[in-house]
């Protein structure tokens, strides 16, 4: 169940930035004894490989976060974040950390469910993602990115930090996750009523 948890985490976290949970399991796999990971995924811990998402992160967090710019961002990212996703679950569910000793031989043998478990829910993410930055941009022209984007970089690298050492709260920002998901839901409903409601007055005036 934990390595479960901690897959899912890191898809999740995959589906608001690509390369945070990618590159931290690097980092902790190959300057600290926190993360073992399987010989299939030990590329992760390369230095070139580091070196790689530390420039790519870089490059996301600044494009995220200018108006117009994270529009084209995130549609280049619908492949990206996915990917990373199925990746990130692929490696960390398979991966020994300090609360996974002994990962489920499911995965083991099946490697491919969970990485397209992983890129399922990252592509959830990246959805709900991309359909409330537009609304965010809109609603405060354009001031909300950034700030909308540093919050979800945050999110990101919390939630994998926790996937990795502290996998049960992983169902805690998966409940808020979908919390939010029903939310940005009812709101988007209530705008569009509003928009029927005053072209519809403007009509019959």
């Amino acid at each position: 169940m934990l390595e479960v948890l901690t897959g899912s985490g890191l898809a999740a976290s995959a589906g608001l930035n690509a390369y945070i949970p990618l590159l931290l399991m690097g980092v902790l796999a190959r300057y600290t004894d926190l993360v073992d990971l399987p010989s299939g995924w030990q590329w992760l811990g390369n230095g070139w490989v580091i070196g790689i998402l530390a420039v790519l992160l870089a490059v996301e967090v600044v494009a995220d976060k200018v108006p117009v710019v994270d529009h084209f961002n995130d549609v280049l990212q619908t492949v990206v974040r996915p990917t990373a996703g199925g990746l990130a679950f692929g490696a960390g569910s398979t991966s020994e950390t300090v609360t996974v000793s002994n990962p489920d031989t499911f995965f083991s043998s099946h490697q491919w469910v969970p990485v397209v478990t992983g890129v399922l829910i990252a592509l959830g993410v990246h959805l709900l993602k991309s359909a409330a930055r537009p609304v965010i941009n809109a609603t405060t022209a354009g001031f909300g990115a950034p700030v909308a984007s540093t919050a979800e970089d945050a999110t990101s690298a919390v939630m994998s930090v926790v996937a990795l050492l502290l996998p049960v709260l992983v169902l805690v920002f998966l409940v808020g996750l979908v919390g939010f998901l029903f939310w940005f839901l009812r709101r988007r409903k209530d705008r569009q009523r509003e928009r029927a409601a005053a072209r519809g007055a403007g009509f019959r005036v």
